[in-house]
């Protein structure tokens, strides 16, 4: 359950290289017992922003406070260092055994021996990795060797862990097992976390909030359901999965829905709007549904269109189908779904998505 209390703030951040502004952070706020992901292409600025919370890296100009009191001396941030953990996307490990490098920050805290074992033992268990606790550090594969990592973070019960791409070099099974792991043991643990990923089904899966990082700034935070279904603009929604983004006028208003022309075609979206308004609309694939009967056949959706599939894209356990129906649609479909629509490129279908299923953003004039 997330915590409402703050126990990190960033005040008027801004970080200049070269001339260039990195970062712009007028304010960002972490509660207690939150995960907050940050999510944006590369050189959005996620990394920069975890190094700087972690007083890695100093700021050029902005305040940091952890639990009200301003981090702003060389003993301040001594003091705030022993408190957090950073977990890199590169394992920085000793060359010693894992037990040994899960007890380093614990042994430089000077717990005693007793404790350290009774600890170290408990995260070894947590992360999978206790049989691994004599192996040399430089004899573990990738994933183990992260599993390591996050094991050394946790046992000093850090008070904010930072993770950057924590999964970015693991293979697919080794990073949906480690993931599971990590979300059972922040949720376990109540830690505090801010982690940067560029992927958004990490994202989805791990965060309480979810900011959206472009170019330097925070241009959108929100929670996982608002951030992924209300973007505030064409480069949130591509960025969060929108794949459908066409724009279009509004022709006709009727009570609490309204239509707008798009490629000669009509959709209809819930909602308030004026006719002449010119709109950016946007659907996730995964409520883009699929049939093989002609339009006007059973189903509840309001906008119902005739395609023809361009393109099948294999992504695991679905497929992304990309669709021409007079605009670009993209749909999900389950390797189920594929087989029984026995769907090819150049087949025809019909594409049907709910009016209450579209996001809409006025475009600017």
């Amino acid at each position: 359950m997330t915590g409402e209390m703050s126990i990190l703030e960033v005040r008027n951040l801004y970080v200049e290289r070269g001339g260039v502004a990195v970062l712009d952070i007028p304010g960002l706020t972490v509660c207690e017992g939150q995960v907050l992901t940050l999510i944006g292409p590369n050189g959005a600025g996620k990394s920069t922003l975890l190094l700087i919370l972690s007083r890695l890296v100093k700021s050029v100009q902005g305040e940091l406070i952890f639990r009200g009191r301003k981090v702003d001396s060389n003993d301040a941030a001594q003091d705030y260092r022993r408190k957090i953990a950073m977990v890199f996307q590169e394992p920085l490990l000793f060359d010693a055994t894992v037990f040994d490098n899960v007890a380093s920050g614990l042994r430089i805290r000077g717990v005693n021996r007793g404790e350290i074992k009774q600890v170290v033992g408990e995260y070894l268990e947590r992360f999978g990795i206790s049989h691994l606790d004599r192996r040399s550090a430089r004899k573990l594969s990738g994933g183990e060797a992260q599993r390591t990592s996050l094991a050394r973070a946790f046992a000093i019960r850090p008070e904010i862990i930072f993770l950057d791409e924590p999964f970015s070099s693991l293979d697919p099974p080794t990073r949906e097992s480690l993931m599971g792991d990590l979300e059972r043991n922040l949720r376990e643990t109540q830690t505090t976390a801010v982690m940067a990923t560029h992927d958004q089904f990490e994202a989805l899966r791990l965060s309480d909030l979810i900011a959206v990082m472009n170019k330097g700034k925070i241009i959108q935070i929100g929670s996982p359901g608002e951030v992924m279904n209300h973007p505030v603009d064409e480069f949130a929604a591509s960025f969060v999965g929108m794949e459908t983004i066409i724009t279009g006028e509004v022709t006709k208003t009727d009570g609490g829905t309204f239509i707008v022309s798009v490629s000669d075609q009509d959709v209809e979206v819930t909602g308030e709007m004026h006719v002449g308004e010119k709109l950016t609309c946007f659907v996730r694939p995964e409520n883009v549904t699929l049939s093989l009967e002609p339009p006007g056949g059973k189903t509840s959706a309001r906008n119902v269109f005739p395609g023809i599939v361009l393109k099948i894209i294999p992504m695991g356990f679905f497929n992304r189908v990309c669709i021409d129906c007079g605009f670009y649609l993209v749909a999900y479909v389950t390797n189920q779904s594929l087989e029984d629509l026995s769907l090819s490129v150049g087949k025809s279908v019909t594409a049907s998505f709910k009016a209450t299923a579209i996001h809409v953003i006025r475009k600017q004039k």
